[in-house]
């Protein structure tokens, strides 16, 4: 057997805390312990945005949000380890860990409907030739594979390269990826579409538009980019668009 010999030889070690991993999960980049530590977002939420703080009256965060955008939740809370492997994805160029988020994201949420398809949030062409991978690609095929829904990654593309989120308000995050989004019809076999609003579609690109689509990113922060990309599918016809993200941040108080 020689990967057990392998194995013996060159024992693999968990990511984040460094313990050797037993032969059966030598595949996993993050031991089980570690896996175990991330702390599940759990309600009350929002039942719209899954934001957990109590509400009174209509939620702020995803009042700006597009119709079609009906439901986002996120596995969990984007501290401690769960941020560790959140970037070994996003900036560590090891996107072989999107297989670990994927695992957690499979067993806390529940699957979506079996007629969906997994849309993961496209990069910039500048950012994606630096980083060599598109880590919510990455993760949505990792996440297509445990619930046996298809991803389309042709669907979504970026008009143009934004700037970081990181530091920005939550109004600068929305002014920043305005129009950032748009659906290749070309590439999808789809028809021509139009939309009367930014929200009401006339004619639907799609030739299935009551087919539901899960945009998959790796964290949430403001549901900004997310909010942008389930525009550009709603104006291209799509009715129904829910989201998942592996990891949720603390939205900061920039009042």
């Amino acid at each position: 057997m020689p990967d057990a010999v392998l194995q013996l030889l060159l024992p693999a070690e968990c990511f984040l805390c460094r313990a050797l991993l037993p032969y059966h999960e030598s595949d996993h980049l993050v031991c089980p312990v570690c896996r175990s530590r991330w702390r599940p977002v759990t309600p009350p939420w929002c039942e719209r945005c899954g934001q957990p703080e109590p509400h009174f009256g209509p939620c702020r965060l995803c009042a700006a949000w597009p119709v079609v955008l009906r439901r986002v939740r996120s596995a969990v809370w984007l501290d401690a380890g769960a941020r560790d492997a959140a970037h070994a994805l996003k900036y560590g160029g090891l996107p072989r860990i999107a297989d670990d988020l994927a695992a957690v994201m499979a067993r806390v949420l529940p699957p979506p409907d079996t007629s969906s398809a997994l849309v993961p949030i496209p990069l910039g062409h500048k950012r994606c030739k630096a980083r060599g991978y598109n880590q919510s690609e990455w993760l949505a095929r990792a996440l297509g594979r445990r619930w046996r829904l298809p991803v389309v990654v042709a669907l979504l593309e970026r008009t143009r390269d934004t700037a970081s989120q990181t530091a920005l308000t939550p109004a600068a995050r929305l002014a920043n990826v305005a129009g950032a989004f748009r659906v290749r019809n070309a590439e999808c076999g789809m028809r021509n579409g139009r939309a009367s609003s930014r929200d009401s579609p006339v004619h639907s690109a799609f030739r299935t538009p009551h087919s539901a689509l899960v945009l998959v990113d790796d964290v949430f922060t403001t549901g900004a980019t997310l909010a942008e990309a389930a525009r550009a599918l709603a104006t291209a016809g799509a009715q129904a668009v829910s989201a998942v993200t592996f990891g949720r941040a603390v939205v900061p108080d920039f009042t």
